[in-house]
């Protein structure tokens, strides 16, 4: 592989839908991996890395939701990216919760596709930059490590996405002040719609449960207008 060059592992069973995008993303510059199925997939991941995964639902042999699993027992930094039939609302709501980072309906557009990857690059090389600014920060009782990917608390430390950490970042620098929606939307997804705003929800309410080992901290929904990172505040 080049320096210049992403590996991205794609895992489609359609034979069709896979070519086309394998196609589009190699004329993009970027060096792609396939796979047809679920344990295919796991096999590639165990002897590559990647700097992204694209991973569709419905797959053979072990679904999307199982393959994202077991790559989150191991690897809580890269990206997934869910590939998701347009009906399927809950599969998208539950790939976020098992560690999934964003999703694409089918049918989608290369442009779409291609601007979510560049998004997610941007921000991983985000995140390595500023690794040095940012090695701690104290919140409450907890230490958040943006560069380590992690939280600790009384010498337990709890393993970060990067959605994760890219929100706990925002509300750290934050807190105690309202965030709209539309904001931690557009900060962190690069977007706003109806959907975004359910993969919204299941983060702040994962969050909550990282925290609640602190009472000093709560993240709460002011009605109509966003939340509030409250540090402190025993209100």
């Amino acid at each position: 592989m080049e320096n210049n060059q992403v590996a991205i592992l794609l895992v489609e069973d359609d034979e069709t839908l896979r070519y086309i995008v394998k196609d589009n993303l190699v004329q993009n510059d970027y060096l792609v991996e396939t796979a047809i199925d679920g344990e295919q997939a796991l096999q590639k991941y165990s002897e590559n890395s990647y700097s992204i995964i694209i991973l569709d639902i419905m797959l053979p042999k072990m679904d999307g939701f199982a393959v994202a699993k077991k790559i989150r027992e191991k690897d809580v930094a890269t990206p997934i990216l869910f590939l998701t039939a347009r009906s399927m609302t809950e599969d998208k709501i539950h790939g976020l919760t098992i560690g999934g980072d964003d999703y694409i309906t089918k049918p989608f557009s290369m442009e779409e596709l291609l601007l979510k990857i560049k998004v997610f690059l941007k921000r991983s090389v985000f995140a390595k930059s500023t690794s040095q600014d940012l090695s701690m920060v104290k919140i409450g009782q907890f230490r958040f490590y943006p560069n380590d990917l992690s939280l600790e608390i009384n010498s337990t430390k709890r393993k970060l996405t990067l959605k994760e950490v890219e929100l706990i970042r925002l509300f750290s620098e934050n807190k105690n002040k309202v965030l709209s929606r539309e904001d931690i939307l557009e900060k962190i997804w690069g977007s706003n719609d109806y959907f975004l705003g359910r993969s919204l929800d299941v983060f702040i309410s994962r969050l909550r449960k990282y925290f609640k080992e602190d009472p000093s901290i709560k993240i709460v929904n002011i009605h109509g207008l966003g939340f509030r990172f409250s540090v402190g505040d025993k209100n």
